[in-house]
């Protein structure tokens, strides 16, 4: 069996799970999900807990089977505590802020660049250059937060533009006269 297939997915007394053929929904406190299972999987609700099983033994529904945990277990864990992905700004004049459903970022451009906020996603700015992305889809905060990242990567000669929280740069020496 897979390793992470086979061990079952805790339901939290706050999230309501319901499974119907192939699709299965959640709901709590941070919001409404719902997944198609992958094919060769199934799922099934034993108390608290919702296991899931895959038909055969090839390898396909060996793979299918522990990424049908896991899609299901973030699903979970998502509508219960939520996702969360922090990015820093860095470079003279680089800022950001929030108004309305968009993301109005100074990157350094002769325009400013406006991202138009997802629904289901949550954006905060601190100190102008502190972006939190937040929501309940774990799939859909990393999809957001690296398109954020993607408008100026950081450099590695300066160390300019948006990063993760925690992520190291590693920097380049600069031409040196001789």
């Amino acid at each position: 069996m897979s390793r992470i297939g086979k061990s079952p997915v805790a339901i939290p007394a706050q999230v309501k799970i319901k499974v119907t053929g192939g699709l299965v929904a959640a709901e709590g406190p941070k919001g409404k999900l719902s997944l198609n299972l992958p094919r060769l999987t199934a799922a099934s609700i034993t108390g608290s807990t919702l296991n899931v099983t895959r038909d055969g033994e090839t390898a396909e529904a060996k793979s299918m089977h522990g990424l049908a945990r896991a899609l299901v277990n973030n699903m979970v864990k998502g509508v219960s505590e939520g996702f969360q992905k922090k990015l820093e700004i860095n470079g003279v004049g680089f800022k950001a802020n929030v108004q309305g459903a968009n993301l109005n970022l100074a990157l350094g451009y002769s325009h400013p660049i406006i991202y138009i906020i997802p629904a289901g996603i949550k954006v905060t700015v601190e100190e102008n250059t502190k972006v939190t992305v937040e929501g309940a889809d774990k799939e859909l905060v990393g999809r957001v937060a690296a398109e954020v990242r993607s408008y100026y990567p950081p450099e590695p000669y300066k160390g300019k533009g948006v990063k993760y929280a925690g992520e190291k740069i590693i920097r380049k020496e600069g031409k040196t006269v001789q």
